[in-house]
């Protein structure tokens, strides 16, 4: 990691988090990351996160709420006035009195959720406020991948692009801008035009590969998916070139490609890195797992990748007591295969041995060690039942909910408004032979059925109070993450 950062980076991160620590011997915070690839449901966990704390949902794994320790709980200013809030209110609408899914994320924000709690220990509650304020940071997983770019050169960049694109599951997808960039001449005087459509042509590539036939999740850099207000912009203009051993020519079109990713790791990724991912105490990575099952074997081996790549870019450990005073070290992380209400609980074991197995992979690709990791199948909203049918002497397990507007399954099309089961079909029993296709790059999809349901309706007492969102392990992964904070 020391190759991200240089000395003035490394001391500007010291002087911040000298002030952070300062700010919470009066204040205790702890700041929670919140980051996983396109549609694993980052919004949503925030949203049934905070809706469960604050309204007292059901929560057995989580020690603190389960022994009547929580007093309350309830949302705060944030500490950061220069970064956006997360819209709580917004999306808890959108879940609750709409039964839509909120809008997913576009850039990073923030929310402060407090908690009032009485210690499981005497000696804790001689000496603690009893509060804790958690500082919930959600960004972009795609950000995130932009982050090994610091320690590669324009030219190492080109050739890992173009090593990529190569692969047999992108080659289709790359093909028009391999020929675009084989079309120009690099050393060229550079050309406005050129590079716009070279770089607007990468960007097409890139999205191709994440659309759900494909959903591949190595992509950087992640500003061209997701670009918030850079787009258009000289920075988010350029695209790797063939590689080349010659040195670029000044006013060249390689030269003018080459100077813009050095400003886009200058300007937008360092930023970022030092801003945000070095002040982290905990993290959760959402990934959609099932996704990548259902799209095949090269999916699930770019997924294990990017979930490598983005484990390598923590800072993970405990230091010293002198250490932690000058530098955050995330100590905590856990890896969370969303959209389990999609399959039958039954199969869960199964994905989250697969989840599992994901994690303990890619952190051995990561090279990466010091801080205690879990993984867990969940899912934030639970917006299914199970149920069984009868089809011959068999009995199916099914989940029952009501598919989002356009969904198809076996030739039919949903409406949005009706109820209907579904049987999704098994996950293999061992996760080894979904890897071992994955790392052969061969064999057909495992089909999973699932379709996009709409959230449930919430259920409300003979009062008229409406319940909490329900879950599948939202609590088990509140204790993993917050429960020795609340001990």
């Amino acid at each position: 990691m020391a190759a991200l950062t240089t000395l003035t980076d490394e001391a500007r991160i010291a002087l911040d988090t000298v002030a952070g620590r300062a700010a919470n011997l009066f204040s205790p915070s702890i700041r929670l990351g919140v980051t996983g690839l396109s549609r694993a449901g980052k919004t949503v966990f925030i949203s049934a996160f905070v809706h469960n704390l604050i309204h007292g949902g059901r929560l057995p794994m989580f020690e603190a709420q389960k022994s009547g320790r929580i007093a309350r709980a309830y949302l705060q200013h944030q500490p950061d006035d220069d970064v956006p809030r997360f819209q709580y209110e917004d999306h808890i609408a959108a879940l609750v009195d709409d039964r839509v899914w909120p809008e997913s994320t576009r850039a990073i924000s923030e929310l402060r959720l407090t908690i009032e709690f009485e210690s499981a220990s005497g000696w804790n509650r001689m000496f603690s406020a009893g509060r804790l304020s958690i500082d919930i940071v959600d960004y972009p997983g795609e950000w995130l991948l932009d982050l090994p770019l610091l320690g590669k050169s324009y030219d190492e960049f080109s050739h890992d692009a173009f090593e990529m694109a190569d692969l047999p599951v992108r080659s289709e997808l790359s093909k028009h801008w391999r020929e675009m960039s084989a079309s120009v001449d690099g050393d060229a005087p550079a050309d406005e035009m050129t590079a716009r459509r070279l770089s607007e042509a990468f960007a097409d590539y890139l999205r191709a590969c994440k659309q759900d036939e494909r959903a591949l999740s190595t992509l950087p850099p992640g500003r061209f998916l997701i670009p918030g207000d850079l787009e258009g912009s000289p920075a988010l203009t350029f695209a790797p070139l063939p590689p080349t051993d010659k040195a670029h020519k000044t006013g060249s079109l390689r030269a003018v490609m080459a100077r813009r990713y050095e400003s886009y790791k200058t300007h937008v990724v360092k930023p970022f890195f030092r801003e945000h991912v070095t002040r982290l105490d905990r993290q959760i990575v959402l990934i959609d797992a099932m996704q990548a099952i259902n799209a095949g074997p090269a999916a699930l081996a770019d997924l294990e990748r990017a979930l490598a790549e983005i484990l390598g870019c923590f800072r993970p450990g405990r230091g010293s007591l002198f250490t932690d005073l000058f530098a955050r070290r995330i100590d905590r992380i856990l890896v969370a295969a969303t959209k389990a209400d999609h399959i039958h609980h039954a199969e869960h074991d199964k994905l989250q041995a697969i989840v599992r197995r994901l994690a303990d992979r890619a952190i051995a690709r990561a090279d990466f060690s010091g801080a205690s990791v879990d993984a867990v199948a969940m899912a934030a909203v639970r917006a299914t039942r199970e149920g069984s049918v009868k089809r011959g002497r068999d009995t199916l397990p099914v989940i029952i909910g009501v598919p989002m507007a356009g969904e198809t399954i076996g030739g039919e099309t949903f409406d949005g408004e009706a109820e209907t089961a579904i049987f999704p079909g098994d996950l293999p029993e061992k996760p080894a032979q979904l890897f071992k296709a994955a790392e052969d790059a061969s064999g057909p999809a495992h089909e999973i059925r699932f379709v996009r349901f709409r959230p449930p309706r919430l259920e409300r007492t003979a009062e008229g109070v409406t319940l909490s969102l329900p879950h599948i392990r939202l609590d088990r992964a509140l204790q993993f993450l917050l429960g020795d904070r609340l001990a």
